[in-house]
């Protein structure tokens, strides 16, 4: 676990250098994957993407790199601001730090983070993509973000607790050559 505000930085620039290729990913090809092809006849995602022109965000079609960038800097600032910090203090409110085992305490905390952290991006995102050409609707904007809520949170939990924190804190400890 990171100890200091520098390792904290650290830690939080790997998990979300991680989580938002794997949620770009997720998104375009899991969720909106079949739709882009239908919509442009293609046979393939990327196809299917680059014949659209990009990714539709901010009402107009992005290259993909500008997409993961734009969302990379919303999740770290998320996960610096919010994230990390209220995810800490939901665990130390249900566990002792000193007496719990160190794996159901880091459980706790990825639990807490992605509870955190998916209706925080997912609402961010339910912004980003909104189909602004049909107008603003805030109805329109609150169930795309349930909706996003819904899609995400299982692929958060899993991956999360089962696959990204788990490399990522191993490569923390080698780092900094921990125990």
């Amino acid at each position: 676990m990171p100890t200091n505000k520098k390792e904290r930085a650290l830690f939080a620039l790997i998990t979300v250098l991680i989580t938002v290729h794997a949620y770009v990913f997720y998104s375009l090809y899991v969720v909106n994957g079949s739709t882009f092809m239908n919509l442009t006849g293609t046979d393939s995602v990327m196809d299917a993407i680059n014949k659209l022109g990009g990714v539709y965000m901010f009402g107009r079609y992005l290259p993909i790199w500008t997409v993961v960038l734009v969302e990379f800097c919303f999740a770290y600032l998320a996960e610096m601001l919010i994230g990390q910090p209220f995810s800490f203090k939901m665990a130390c409110n249900n566990f002792d730090i000193k007496k719990t085992n160190p794996i159901h305490f880091e459980t706790a905390v990825i639990c807490a983070t992605v509870g955190i952290m998916v209706p925080v991006m997912s609402f961010i995102a339910a912004c980003l993509y909104y189909p602004y050409y049909i107008g603003f609707n805030i109805f329109t904007l609150l169930a795309n973000w349930l909706k996003l809520i819904c899609f995400n949170f299982p692929f958060a939990y899993f991956s999360q607790l089962f696959f990204i924190q788990p490399f990522v804190r191993q490569t923390f400890k080698i780092i900094f050559k921990r125990k």
